[in-house]
């Protein structure tokens, strides 16, 4: 075994483990009524959904007419467009002081619309594209609803006791992160220095500005809530997004393209979270109003 291929291990095992963990950190912090509250106001779900499965992709499609990229480029931006429900979408939160409960149920809502969404979506807007949905959905339920639905269980069982192991996971999602953060850095800098100086680095800077924005204008004007929507319309889903290039453009330009934009992503969303959190140190977090 090589150098690259052990540190390529050391990434998927910690990048499972971050997400194992943190779902069942999120589990074992709430309760399902406090998950669902805010859901029930549909202004927000809709807007929610107007954001991440309208306006984002428009965006990529505006991006790739005002700047020349090269094909496989654009078809990376437009997979992670549409691949919204990202399971980093808490951690950034619970770093920005938001709506913990709507992140979570946010996060939730955006993974199963992907997973229908995708596979009816790509093909329209990427001919020849063949996405199947089981594909999308069982890493996403085995990764995500699985572990979440497990620290909901047991703290409704043992409330004590998921009290004492919430921390601990916390901080076992907190080192896996900066794990896959440090080894992924590693392994992705050619790929990054490469786009560096590049019209596709600049896409991705404005991309992610650019739907973080979004979110944070359809948020309304209560922080807890905005951040909530100004992160989790920023953060993609590069799981399904890298699942999708790898069935589908392999040998090309657009997994690296996806991985180095899963690394710009942590780059910029995990200081704008702390910052938000910064700014918000003093604001109690509401629940369910915009």
């Amino acid at each position: 075994m090589t150098i690259t291929e052990f540190l390529t291990v050391i990434a998927q095992l910690s990048g499972l483990l971050f997400i194992v963990t943190s779902m069942l950190a999120m589990g074992m912090s709430l309760t399902m009524p406090q998950i669902i509250a805010p859901l029930k106001n549909v202004r927000l779900v809709i807007l929610a959904l107007l954001a991440n499965f309208v306006l984002i992709p428009l965006l990529a499609y505006g991006i790739i007419l005002v700047i020349p990229l090269e094909q496989s480029l654009q078809i990376g931006l437009i997979v992670l467009a549409t691949a919204a429900g990202a399971p980093f979408l808490p951690k950034l939160v619970q770093g920005a002081k938001g709506d913990i409960a709507f992140g979570v149920g946010l996060m939730v809502l955006l993974m199963v619309v992907t997973i229908i969404y995708m596979p009816i979506v790509l093909p329209l807007l990427l001919p020849g594209v063949s996405v199947n949905p089981w594909d999308i959905a069982k890493s996403l339920i085995v990764l995500m609803l699985i572990p979440l639905t497990l620290g909901l269980l047991f703290k409704s069982h043992s409330p004590d006791s998921a009290t004492h192991w919430q921390p601990v996971m916390n901080k076992v999602s907190g080192l896996a992160i900066l794990v896959l953060l440090v080894v992924g850095l590693g392994l992705n800098v050619s790929n990054i220095i490469s786009l560096i100086g590049s019209w596709g680095f600049l896409a991705l800077l404005l991309f992610i500005v650019g739907s973080f924005l979004i979110g944070m204008l359809l948020g309304g004007r209560q922080p807890g809530i905005r951040s909530v929507m100004g992160l989790g319309t920023a953060q993609r889903n590069v799981s399904a997004a890298i699942l999708v290039s790898v069935q589908n453009f392999s040998g090309t330009n657009t997994l690296s393209f996806v991985l180095v934009a899963a690394i710009l992503l942590l780059l910029i969303l995990l200081p704008t979270a702390k910052r938000l959190g910064v700014r918000q140190r003093d604001e109690p977090v509401s629940q369910t109003a915009v």
